[in-house]
């Protein structure tokens, strides 16, 4: 696996990394699909990854140029959803995620458990090491009994975020719009 990486940097290195600066939302996870690399191939290009800031630079692969002929990444625009959602605040809560059979809603199968945000809350959901995201919907009340699980996942979303051979996984939490 080790290998795969470095093979991996070596050839997204080769093919010229440009700096990228990163917006509010972006996840290690997105830019790694909008440039067309894995997650793993582009944290080994950036010296293994971290969490990603608003504002920061990373490298990205890539060789297109501005208007102003200087070379800069260029990734797609991210496409257009069919809700449209504010751009996410400041992280809310870091801890880790578990997930149950989930309470059933009319709204969405994408629901989740928090012991203080309001029902009707949407919560942006990131995976920490891996960077993936999924919208939730609060719904009903827990984790109970571990200061450390911060959030009960439905199967769907935990299908979803990708922690279902995992069973706990370390999260943040971004309040999306809440009721």
């Amino acid at each position: 696996m080790r290998a795969a990486a470095l093979l991996a940097c070596a050839l997204l290195g080769a093919a010229g990394a440009l700096p990228y600066r990163v917006q509010p939302g972006d996840t290690w996870w997105s830019l790694a699909r909008r440039s067309g690399v894995s997650v793993a191939a582009l944290q080994a290009l950036n010296g293994g990854g971290g969490l990603l800031r608003a504002g920061a630079t990373v490298q990205l692969p890539g060789t297109g140029l501005n208007t102003a002929g200087s070379a800069v990444a260029q990734i797609p625009a991210r496409p257009a959803s069919a809700q449209s959602t504010p751009a996410p605040a400041a992280v809310f809560q870091r801890g880790q995620a578990v997930y149950y059979g989930g309470r059933r809603d009319s709204r969405t199968v994408m629901t989740a458990a928090h012991l203080t945000l309001p029902f009707g809350t949407w919560v942006r959901v990131t995976h920490a090491r891996t960077g993936r995201t999924v919208d939730v919907l609060i719904n009903d009340r827990g984790p109970f009994g571990n200061s450390a699980r911060i959030i009960d996942l439905s199967d769907e979303a935990a299908a979803a975020l990708g922690i279902l051979s995992e069973g706990v996984a370390p999260v943040t939490l971004t309040v999306l719009r809440r009721p």
